[in-house]
């Protein structure tokens, strides 16, 4: 081994970093961001405020218990709301965003039977998880003099026995499809370009508008076939039988939905024709597919942190919300959730936002990457 050779091959790259400022600062600064948002979303989360409700179906044995958790609750400064008489109008009352969780005390609750119900949302399994944790010393109000309550969960949507893939799908689903377009489109365009085809394209008739619009639908068929792989492979199963020494297995993740599979692609596609134009537009900043790659801690990751994939929009230090309520995945992930949790259809206010502002993302970033393209080339 020579290692004069060595050492003129490490010097070549450091050169070519040394030049490549661009990428230098990216590799200084990506890191340093999403550490510092990291750091942030963790040290300032802020809990969720938890509206609870109580229903007495056991009359004059659960009376007292209900007494006994809301002066509980009162004391811990969790507001009580009321939410009827029932477990039905209780159920309505979380479904229109008027309660959090709901304490039932159920006809077969007595005092040597103590059974209590616990029902939550069931569409983010995080936020269920923290409002159960924050009225859990509250259901012990109910216990007598050294018993503890039996707590049987329920939701409202999906099924309280439903896995932790099932309820963050919606999230795993919405992010990897942008991921895996986003970097696609990117690396493709900047070889348009550095091939000199753009350039080429613009000295024609053809108009900007044109191009861009082009290179979207082009580039967009493609995406529409790796997200339509994405969701049968994540909502699909197929069970493959036993073949000689091998045993069975299954090919796909069998996710449970209860909304519509199209309505959940027609969501998925309008977020991939956004990464789609959000790359075309941030591949006009840079000169090397490594650039491409450097752009997903600054564009990705924050959407990643800070769209609800791990942790609730709800939760986040208000900054970050409004920050938040600006990103094309938080309304993805809203609306894959609104249809495959909620089994909303187009008649939901919620999903008609989600779509129309993925869409009018979708159309800002077509303007914008021409613009682009306009000031590069002149």
């Amino acid at each position: 081994m020579s290692f004069l050779r060595v050492g003129a091959i490490a010097r070549r790259i450091a050169q070519q970093f040394r030049r490549d400022r661009r990428s230098l600062a990216l590799l200084i600064v990506a890191p340093l961001a999403v550490l510092a948002l990291l750091g942030y979303v963790i040290r300032d989360t802020k809990p969720l405020d938890t509206r609870l409700g109580i229903v007495n179906l056991a009359g004059p044995p659960g009376a007292a218990a209900a007494s006994a958790v809301q002066v509980a609750a009162k004391l811990q400064g969790i507001p009580v709301v009321d939410v009827g008489t029932d477990e039905a109008d209780a159920r309505v009352a979380i479904r229109q965003d008027r309660a959090d969780l709901v304490i039932v005390l159920p006809p077969e609750f007595t005092s040597s039977s103590r059974v209590v119900e616990l029902i939550t949302l069931g569409e983010a399994p995080t936020d269920d998880g923290a409002r159960i944790q924050a009225v859990v010393g509250l259901v012990s109000q109910v216990g007598g003099q050294g018993s503890r309550p039996t707590i049987q969960r329920q939701t409202v949507y999906g099924s309280a026995s439903a896995t932790v893939l099932d309820t963050f799908a919606p999230a795993l689903i919405g992010f990897f499809g942008f991921f895996f377009v986003f970097v696609l489109t990117g690396i493709s365009f900047l070889r348009e370009r550095i091939g000199g085809t753009l350039e080429r394209l613009l000295a024609t008739p053809v108009r900007r508008s044109e191009i861009v619009i082009g290179y979207s639908l082009g580039f967009g068929f493609f995406a529409t076939v790796q997200v339509a792989l994405i969701l049968v492979f994540a909502l699909g199963s197929i069970n493959v039988p036993a073949i000689g020494p091998f045993g069975s297995f299954e090919i796909g993740l069998g996710i449970a939905n209860a909304g519509s599979p199209v309505l959940a692609y027609l969501v998925i596609f309008l977020t991939a024709i956004g990464a789609v134009n959000l790359a075309i537009f941030l591949s006009t900043f840079a000169s090397t597919e490594l650039q491409i790659i450097e752009f997903i801690p600054l564009v990705i990751v924050p959407q990643g942190l800070l769209g609800g994939v791990f942790w609730s929009v709800h939760s986040l230090p208000d900054p970050l919300q409004a920050v938040a309520r600006l990103l094309p995945l938080t309304y993805a992930i809203d609306g894959l959730r609104a249809v495959l949790i909620r089994a909303s259809d187009l008649s939901s206010s919620d999903l008609q936002l989600d779509l129309a502002f993925l869409a009018g993302v979708a159309i800002l970033f077509v303007l914008l990457a021409g613009a682009t393209i306009r000031r590069e080339i002149a």
